[in-house]
């Protein structure tokens, strides 16, 4: 951003220039909050008690013959800064629910029929216990399959290079390469093949080892639930307990805590919405994915601070049945606690909800009013929205050409930079590997293996996106990435052009990355930023407002 356009800027966004950084990151980064009705927003608290009851270790595999599982209980309690809030997805990123919506069904998404709660004493002991479940020899579906031989199923083994590609590279333990030969051997209907890779393959990974053995075990379970039933009767037949509200709260939230990407969704998004607003008396925040309500609580104490007082802020938050698990109950929850939040602080605000999948949302559940200026937040939420792929109603667009009749002042958009929609199997398994081993990977350097709460955010918050991504096709894939360059054109043909991010808010961000490893990387390219690991992106974001009109 040019020099002239920040002397525009309001005092919002000089103090996010030029105030201490604690303070820079008050105005763009929502700190974690419960959100009890009694609404326990402390700014001055040191640390957030969040009582787990037990840790469940869900596996994603059923146990195939009879569905039992294992059940140790153990009570606990985590304890942490209040330097962040937990995401609600799809959301990407994933939210562990028994449904997922879609715009003709909802249908069911158990985690496992496989769940082993920790109190087993010796952690050691729980973990092989967890691995026996997941990957255990009781898994024999791709064994019948091998012995019948359905239709199309090949029965012959590899040419000799091949199979000697594949015998070196398990002789030398290069995992990675061993996935991609049993994706390979899946895709080709290779069954004979697929039976000696699966066998091999478990003894190669494990939940608590390197990242790519911890995300190998999720994978190898993704592909033999694909290849027992297309993956969608396996899927929906996998079960386990769900874990109790509060523990899935605490999970979310360390995954929150130690990675940045949800930070820097919510810290880009913010800043775009200040800027769009910084001169407007009456704003309207339309959220598609409110979950928690977070992202707004720091947005809200900025704009309480706005030179000439702040304008009356109404937002409309959008929301399903996976965030209200996640969240212990209804909009009613989010509506109060921000309500009370913008009393403390003098502002005057309203909510509206509308609790629904963004597949049902139309028109009249916005509430929309004359002489409000409109913002609309898109953040890890548009990827779960079935295209024109799946659906001839294809609700990704029709929802971004409702938005543009609306005439928002912005619109932001927050996604994973990921190839995964129209994919076919075999290229969209290397991507989910590429991609989530730059993901695991950022987690291991924050949390150390042995650490309980890092294999139940794995398995909670990651494996079942995995498992969905390998497994399930149709309606029932919900996991559905596209890259930025895809969603340009979606919202070029919707009626938008790009609305720049303010510098400002990406020295932020890089100060933000500070605090992290140094492998993260952020990188401003037309207009919008990447967050990526190593030489990864992971997620990308960016704004758009309406197109000028030419008449």
């Amino acid at each position: 951003m040019q020099a002239s356009k920040q002397q525009r800027s309001s005092g919002m966004s000089n103090r996010l220039h030029y105030q201490p950084i604690q303070e820079v990151e008050a105005y763009c980064l929502p700190r974690f909050q419960t959100l009890d009705p009694q609404l326990h927003y402390n700014e001055s608290s040191q640390s957030t008690h969040l009582p787990m009851q037990s840790f469940h270790y869900c596996t994603l595999e059923s146990s195939w013959s009879n569905g039992s599982y294992t059940i140790y209980n153990s009570p606990s309690n985590v304890s942490f800064s209040p330097s962040g809030s937990p995401m609600s997805q799809q959301d990407s990123h994933s939210y562990p629910s028994e449904r997922y919506h879609s715009p003709d069904q909802t249908y069911s998404s158990p985690i496992s029929g496989s769940c082993i709660t920790d109190d087993a004493p010796d952690f050691k002991y729980k973990l092989k216990q967890l691995e026996t479940v997941m990957l255990g020899p009781d898994s024999n579906i791709l064994d019948n399959y091998c012995i019948n031989f359905p239709n199309g199923a090949s029965n012959t083994l590899p040419d000799t290079d091949s199979l000697g590609q594949i015998m070196e590279s398990i002789s030398k333990k290069d995992l990675k390469q061993v996935l991609i030969f049993f994706a390979k051997a899946v895709a080709d209907n290779d069954l004979l093949m697929a039976q000696w890779m699966k066998d091999e393959l478990r003894q190669m990974v494990s939940v608590s080892g390197e990242p790519i053995q911890r995300l190998g075990a999720y994978l190898l379970e993704g592909l033999v639930a694909r290849k027992a039933s297309s993956g969608s009767n396996i899927y929906k037949a996998l079960r386990c307990k769900e874990p109790a509200r509060s523990e899935l709260l605490s999970y979310m939230h360390i995954l929150y805590e130690v990675c940045p990407y949800f930070k820097f969704g919510y810290m880009s998004a913010n800043g775009a919405i200040a800027e769009a607003m910084k001169d407007e008396n009456r704003v309207h925040i339309i959220d598609f994915q409110i979950g928690q309500g977070s992202q707004w609580i720091t947005l809200i104490q900025a704009f309480a601070s706005r030179p000439g007082g702040p304008p009356h802020i109404r937002i409309t938050g959008i929301d399903d049945s996976m965030s209200a698990y996640a969240r212990g109950g209804g909009l009613n929850i989010v509506g109060k606690a921000l309500s009370k939040l913008a009393e403390s602080f003098k502002v005057p605000f309203e909510f509206h909800a509308a609790a629904m999948s963004g597949c049902d949302v139309q028109l009249g559940h916005l509430g929309v009013r004359p002489g409000e200026a409109l913002a609309v937040n898109f953040a890890f939420m548009l990827h779960h929205m079935p295209d024109e792929s799946v659906s001839t109603q294809n609700h990704r667009d029709r929802l971004l050409r409702l938005v543009k009749s609306l005439s928002p002042k912005v619109v932001t958009l927050v996604e994973q930079e990921s190839n995964t929609n129209t994919a076919a199997f075999y290229p969209r398994f290397v991507e989910t590997l590429n991609y989530y081993t730059a993901m695991f990977e950022s987690i291991d350097v924050t949390l150390p293996r042995d650490h309980k709460e890092r294999i139940n955010v794995e398995q909670h918050c990651l494996a079942r996106e995995v498992v969905n991504i390998i497994a399930c096709e149709g309606i029932e894939r919900v996991e559905r990435h596209e890259l930025l360059g895809k969603w340009r054109l979606r919202f070029a043909m919707a009626g938008f052009t790009p609305y720049p991010l303010s510098s400002l808010v990406n020295a932020t961000i890089k100060t933000l990355l500070e605090n992290y490893s140094d492998k993260y990387r952020l990188e401003e390219r037309d207009g919008a930023l990447y967050l990526g690991w190593k030489n990864r992106d992971l997620v990308a974001s960016c704004a758009w407002r309406c197109k000028p009109s030419t008449n």
